[in-house]
């Protein structure tokens, strides 16, 4: 995980309660300022000491027996708790996360960021591992809800592992609507270039975007989708938005039904797509619901397959879904080329920061 992650500010001041004595030398009253070259070079060689060396050497950590307690109370933390404690406005932002996956976890949070809505993630760990590498760098924004599936079959597109992982999905969905909050569901194999919060226009039931790769006239219509050639819509799972509807609930329990119906086999190798646009398709006269723009969220099939669209378009993205590619590596190599990877930018700029310590005193880590 990144150190980007912030946790919450905590606020109050630090007081020495034993002043140095006035019979002290004048020399060893000289205060380092935490904030002054010399303080950010000592507190950094003290992590590199806690944090590279004694491990190396088998030193047993003072802190272990703390932190192993720390850990073990995010096994009694509850998604109504986690919600509750992320919410911004009544609204968390969403990601369903295995271990595998935290290198993209990092990546999409990275451009989250930047649209200053980090605050409002919540991230539902699928492993007990991620859980607690979330939560011990960014408290309280991570959550299992059990039980865990098997996490290492869980990154293989099209294992039963896979299907077990992504159909958990509409249960913690529908659980958040349950609970009063909007809530915005987003796959981490994604990249936010600006605020999807402005799309979401009036108040419908559920807002989705469309996973074909065919290009749509700029004022396209809203409305569903006509079907394909499979009887049933092209819509992606994967960026979803909901307000605490009964209109919605009705969709992620109908969901949830459409999976029981359609159960993983070796024959017939299920994910939870399907059964989604299922579940739309049969509550669509039901429920009010809105198809998003596809200048602003176009599926992986158009933006990185079609670029004379994505130039006439320019400026006009809002989150890229890198899909229509499977594998890990395929991802990630695919996003540097289109400089989306912005892991890597993110560690020069830290390392920079680090490098050129000694060269400009006035360099604040904490900007």
């Amino acid at each position: 995980m990144p150190t980007f992650l912030h946790q919450r500010p905590l606020h109050g001041t630090l007081s020495d309660p034993y002043p140095l004595s006035p019979r002290q030398s004048s020399s060893s009253q000289r205060q380092i300022s935490l904030f002054s070259r010399t303080g950010l070079i000592a507190l950094l060689s003290l992590l590199l000491i806690l944090g590279v060396i004694l491990p190396w050497t088998g030193t047993p950590s003072i802190f272990s027996a703390t932190k192993h307690a720390s850990l073990a109370k995010w096994k009694q933390y509850t998604l109504p708790q986690a919600v509750a404690f992320v919410a911004k406005n009544k609204t968390v932002i969403v990601c369903a996360v295995s271990q595998p996956y935290l290198p993209f976890l990092s990546n999409w949070l990275i451009s989250i960021s930047r649209q200053k809505h980090q605050d409002k993630v919540l991230v539902i760990a699928e492993d007990y591992a991620t859980l607690y590498n979330v939560n011990e760098r960014w408290p309280g924004h991570a959550v299992l809800v059990p039980p865990a599936p098997d996490s290492q079959s869980a990154h293989k597109f099209g294992s039963q592992g896979f299907f077990n992982f992504t159909s958990r999905r509409p249960r913690h969905l529908l659980h958040i609507l349950e609970l009063g909050y909007n809530v915005m569901y987003n796959d981490v194999d994604m990249v936010w270039l600006g605020d999807p919060f402005r799309y979401l226009e009036g108040n419908h039931d559920v807002y989705f975007t469309d996973d074909m790769a065919a290009v749509k006239p700029l004022d396209h219509s809203h409305d569903l989708p006509p079907p394909g050639k499979k009887g049933r819509t092209y819509i992606c799972s994967c960026m979803i938005f909901m307000r605490p509807t009964d209109g919605a609930k009705l969709v992620m329990k109908k969901w949830i039904e459409e999976l029981k119906a359609q159960p993983w086999s070796k024959t017939k190798k299920a994910n939870d797509q399907p059964a989604f646009n299922w579940a739309l398709n049969k509550t669509a006269g039901q429920v009010d619901l809105y198809l998003l723009p596809q200048v602003a969220f176009p599926t992986g099939g158009l933006y990185f397959k079609n670029q004379t669209w994505v130039q006439e378009t320019k400026g006009k993205h809002v989150i890229i879904h890198n899909n229509y590619i499977t594998g890990f590596e395929k991802k990630i190599k695919r996003f540097r080329d289109y400089s989306l990877w912005l892991v890597d930018d993110h560690a020069k700029i830290y390392l920079f920061a680090l490098v050129n310590l000694s060269k400009k005193p006035d360099v604040n880590l904490y900007e």
